[in-house]
C-alpha cells in the first residue's frame, strides 16, 4: 500500500481512497448525488460564510468550546497517569453528534434540500439530526433497528418530541447495520429532495472526509486546551470506536503529532474470541459495505456477519476507512474492551467523577486504565467522553439486575 509519510493529516486522495480504503461503490442512481454533495462540500468548505454559519451556531447552540476536565479521582485510583476528559458530552443532546449535524444540515440547506433522513444506532445521532432539523424547520426521517429502539427508549422520545418520524427496521438483528441499509433505500428513491445525514465516517466518498471534518472541532480544541492547562501534548489521546466519528474527530488534529499515540478502543462484546463482538478492525477482514471499502467482521463467502455490543453506538460490523487506513499504517494503535469492562467503568466514572458516562466512552475507560498504569505518573492522557449515559441508564440497570 503507498502512502504519504508525515502526511497522515492529507488523505484522502481524489478518488475518495485512503490508501486501499475508502472510495465510492454506489448504485448508479445515486452517483448523481453522491458527485453533488461533493462539490458542493468542497464549495463549502472553502466559504467564509458557510463556515461562519457553523461556528456561530457551534457556539450558540451546541455550546462549544466543550471544557477539558482534569479526572482528578480516576487519576487517583489508576494510580498512573494524569487523566484529562474532553468534556463532549456537555454538548447540547448530550454527544459530539450534533457536530457532525450542524455542519451537514446547513450543507443541505445550502444546497436547497427540502427534506432531512438519518439513520442511528444508540440514538445519539438520530436525536442531533432531529434537533438541527428542527432548528430550521426540515421535516425528518430517522430509522432505528427494533433492537436498538427497544434498548434505549428515552432517545427514541426525545426524536418524536423533537418532530421526527422514527422508522423502526426489523431486518437483520434490527440495529445500526439495517437501520443504515434502509437509509440508503431511502436515498435511493428519493434522490431529488432528500438529504442524507450519515452518522460516522463510513459511507461513500465524500461522507468519512466531510464527518471527520466536522467532528475535528474537537481535537483541534483539546490540542489547544491541552498546551494551555498542561504547557504540552498529552502523550496518547483515546477514544472509543464503532464506525468511528468521535475518534476521528479527536485524533485528526495530532495526527501530524508524532509524540502522540492515537489509540481506538473498539467493543470486544462477550470477547473478540467468541464471535459476539463489534471488534471488526481486531476481529474483522477488508471488504466492502455501504459504499466503502474498509475493514468488515465477514464470513469466509464475504457475508456480514451480525455485530454484538452492550453498546448501541458501538455495534455496527465495520469501521470508517480512514481507521483502516491508520491501523494498516500504524500510525493508530486499536484495542478493545469487553461489554462486562464498559459496565464497570460505567459505574466508577459515576462514583468517583460525578459523571454518568454513555457506555460507548466507558469502553475507551477501560483501556485508559491500563494506559495509565504503563505510562506512569509523569504521563498525559486525553480521552474523548463522547457522549453521557442518560441514554443508557435502564439498558444499565437491566442488566445489573435492577428495576426501574
Amino acid at each position: 500500500m503507498t502512502q504519504r509519510p508525515n502526511a497522515f493529516s492529507q488523505w484522502p486522495d481524489a478518488r475518495g481512497r485512503f490508501g486501499e480504503y475508502g472510495g465510492r461503490f454506489v448504485a448508479e442512481t445515486l452517483m448523481p448525488n453522491v458527485l453533488r454533495l461533493e462539490a458542493a462540500y468542497e464549495a463549502a468548505k472553502t466559504d467564509p460564510a458557510f463556515l461562519k454559519d457553523f461556528d456561530d451556531f457551534a457556539r450558540d447552540f451546541i455550546g462549544r468550546p466543550s471544557p477539558l476536565y482534569f479526572a482528578e479521582r480516576l487519576t487517583e485510583a489508576f494510580g498512573g497517569a494524569r487523566i484529562w476528559f474532553k468534556r463532549d458530552e456537555l454538548n447540547h443532546t448530550g454527544a459530539h453528534k450534533i457536530n457532525n449535524c450542524l455542519g451537514q444540515v446547513l450543507l443541505a440547506r445550502r444546497m436547497g434540500a427540502s427534506r432531512i433522513i438519518a439513520e442511528t444506532g444508540a440514538g445519539q445521532h438520530g436525536v442531533a439530526t432531529a434537533t438541527v432539523a428542527a432548528r430550521f424547520g426540515l421535516p425528518c426521517v430517522v430509522y432505528m433497528g427494533a433492537t436498538d429502539i427497544e434498548r434505549q427508549k428515552p432517545n427514541v422520545f426525545r426524536m418524536k418530541l423533537l418532530g421526527a418520524e422514527v422508522i423502526p427496521v426489523t431486518s437483520g438483528t434490527g440495529t445500526l447495520k439495517d437501520a443504515m441499509n434502509e437509509a440508503l433505500r431511502d436515498w435511493v428513491t428519493n434522490v431529488k429532495d432528500t438529504f442524507y445525514v450519515i452518522g460516522t465516517v463510513a459511507g461513500p466518498h465524500p461522507y468519512p472526509a466531510m464527518v471527520r471534518d466536522f467532528q475535528s472541532v474537537i481535537g483541534r480544541e483539546a490540542r489547544a486546551q491541552m498546551l494551555e492547562r498542561e504547557g504540552r501534548l498529552p502523550d496518547a489521546a483515546v477514544a472509543c470506536i464503532g464506525g468511528g466519528s468521535n475518534a476521528m474527530g479527536l485524533f485528526h488534529p495530532f495526527l501530524e503529532d508524532e509524540s502522540v499515540r492515537l489509540i481506538g478502543v473498539e467493543a470486544a462484546g462477550e470477547g473478540v474470541d467468541t464471535g459476539r463482538h463489534a471488534a471488526s478492525l481486531n476481529g474483522g477482514r477488508p471488504g466492502i459495505l455501504h459504499g466503502n471499502r474498509t475493514y468488515l467482521l465477514q464470513d469466509d463467502d464475504g457475508q456480514i456477519i451480525d455485530a454484538h455490543s452492550i453498546s448501541a453506538g458501538l455495534d455496527y460490523p465495520g469501521i470508517g476507512p480512514e481507521h483502516a487506513f491508520l491501523h494498516d499504517s500504524g500510525r493508530a494503535e486499536y484495542v478493545s474492551a469487553t461489554d462486562a469492562e464498559a459496565l464497570e467503568m460505567f459505574q466508577l466514572c459515576s462514583k468517583l467523577e460525578g459523571i454518568i458516562p454513555a457506555l460507548e466512552p466507558a469502553h475507551a475507560l477501560a483501556r485508559v486504565r491500563d494506559l495509565a498504569a504503563e505510562l506512569g505518573p509523569d504521563g498525559l492522557i486525553l480521552m474523548n467522553m463522547c457522549g453521557r449515559g442518560d441514554k443508557d441508564v435502564f439498558a444499565v440497570a437491566e442488566h445489573l439486575g435492577e428495576r426501574l
